[in-house]
């Protein structure tokens, strides 16, 4: 996510501003290819306790303009905003008891995976994501140098969208649109091709999901579900959500195999995106801000109440503003 406020919100409200969200550090990661019957190994498995032992909690201020304050571990940690239940779900939520002024800044959280990744299968699992008016959740990666390493945004959205916006964001270096003769290859709806992203044009090239099970109340009231990126270098990248009661056999056993999916929600082609020059390094990202260049842009065409300033005072918008994650996965 960037700055940027786009002057064609009001014409396209759903399309995304997501850019460079800042990152911290890279550990490399040699991606491996699946097996021969096409399943694939898990490589990293974010879970209960020790969720929080692998990602740094980003405390700067917000790249997108959101009306947050990024709190560090502990602190997060002493607000009970980043902790983990007993049954082992970790909760990544928004300050819902604190009052703030309308305009003024709510304590949230930002977590970034230590480790990077230059493709494989991610997996995140959970029963319920942040909505309310003024909310802007998302799941992403993102690579060094914004745009020129990439950005991958599994899981975003805002105010009270209904179905997951997936979007993939390049330099201008190397080309990435998606392929709109290919579109029986997915089954979300295409809301703009051109991929590449600058400080000034940053929408990027984003597939509307076509369930409404897939975010925010119809997600949550689904029992949650799966989002699922197939970062391959050789033929592209695809997305899934599955709900709850629709979860793959395979993926539940551990032993993904991507191929007996079915076809995906999103899917960018190899044939008309350079992958592997566009996307590389990337960390994962989890986070949720409040307004900003597009909650707050878009606002007023979202059929939310009032102004997305005044909506930042009312503390009881945000105590469903969180995250309840059951894993996160890595397969390669």
């Amino acid at each position: 996510m960037r700055s940027f406020y786009r002057l064609f919100l009001a014409a396209f409200p759903l399309i995304t501003l997501a850019g460079a969200r800042s990152y911290s550090r890279h550990r490399p990661i040699t991606v491996g290819r699946p097996s021969t019957d096409g399943t694939y190994t898990i490589q990293d498995y974010y879970q209960g306790e020790d969720f929080f032992n692998d990602w740094d909690f980003y405390t700067g201020s917000d790249p997108t303009g959101g009306n947050v304050v990024y709190q560090s571990k502990s602190a997060a940690q002493s607000e009970r905003l980043a902790y983990v239940n007993s049954d082992g779900t970790t909760v990544l939520a928004v300050d819902s008891t604190s009052t703030v002024a309308a305009g003024g800044d709510r304590d949230a959280v930002r977590i970034t995976s230590q480790n990077s990744y230059n493709g494989g299968l991610f997996i995140m699992d959970a029963s319920k994501m942040p909505v309310g008016c003024s909310t802007w959740p998302s799941f992403w990666t993102v690579g060094p140098n914004w745009p020129y390493g990439g950005e991958i945004d599994i899981v975003e959205g805002i105010n009270d969208q209904a179905k997951n916006q997936m979007t993939l964001h390049s330099g201008t270096n190397h080309s990435c649109t998606i392929d709109t003769d290919d579109t029986d290859e997915f089954t979300g709806s295409i809301l703009s091709s051109n991929c590449y992203s600058t400080e000034t044009s940053d929408s990027g090239c984003s597939i509307m999901d076509s369930s409404s099970t897939s975010f925010a109340y119809g997600f949550n009231n689904a029992g949650g579900g799966v989002f699922a990126l197939l970062w391959d270098n050789s033929t592209g990248m695809s997305m899934w959500h599955f709900a709850r009661a629709n979860i793959p056999d395979d993926l539940t056993a551990r032993v993904p195999t991507p191929s007996n999916w079915g076809t995906p929600s999103g899917f960018w082609s190899a044939k008309t995106c350079d992958i592997t020059d566009n996307f590389y390094d990337h960390q994962m990202v989890i986070d949720t801000t409040i307004c900003g260049n597009w909650a707050g842009g878009a606002y007023s065409q979202s059929g939310c109440p009032g102004t997305c300033t005044d909506m930042v005072a009312n503390a009881s918008n945000y105590i469903d503003a969180k995250w309840v994650i059951n894993y996160v996965a890595v397969y390669q």
